[in-house]
């Protein structure tokens, strides 16, 4: 179940051949920690498939080479994040703000990935969302006379601010 070895600074590194990978299994392939990867992802938002509310994020293979690119480029060649992303970019990769919205393939992998545990919290979430979405979409009901008005001259503090002694002396003179 190994796939094909990445030549990565003087050491083959091997993507094992699967469809999906969770965070932690990324971290352990391109032997980086998990904030890293997490500050890489804010740098280069098309990294993984979106996360689901309450479920990990998901990474294509494509996207476990990608890191492996930027994990190169920045140890092996020295550059910051906005220098790979340049040079990503150069190189004719999408930019980060024309990320495309998950495909047939992404949706299969988060199904795959899904466990009951998960699709039950997102259905509690769709039904919380759906009772939220109904409450606003109501008319109305009839507000009678009531209206909130704007008050022509500030309410006076309900308690007063205690003054400093200097104030207090001053104040007696």
């Amino acid at each position: 179940m190994h796939g094909h070895p990445i030549p990565m600074s003087g050491q083959d590194i091997v993507i094992p051949d699967k469809s999906a990978f969770k965070a932690s299994e990324v971290c352990e392939i391109a032997k980086v920690q998990p904030y890293v990867l997490r500050s890489w992802e804010n740098e280069f938002p098309e990294l993984g498939v979106s996360r689901t509310p309450g479920g990990p994020r998901v990474y294509r293979k494509a996207d476990v080479e990608r890191v492996l690119q930027i994990r190169h480029l920045v140890l092996a060649e020295g550059l910051t994040l906005a220098g790979v992303r340049r040079k990503l970019e150069g190189a004719g990769v999408t930019p980060a703000a024309v990320v495309a919205l998950p495909n047939a393939e992404d949706r299969a992998l988060l199904r795959e990935v899904m466990t009951p545990e998960i699709k039950a919290r997102l259905s509690r979430v769709r039904d919380g969302l759906r009772s939220v979405l109904d409450l606003l979409s109501r008319d109305p009901a009839p507000t009678g006379d009531f209206h909130l008005e704007a008050l022509a001259q500030p309410a006076a503090p309900l308690i007063e601010a205690p003054r400093r002694a200097g104030a207090q002396r001053r104040a007696k003179a």
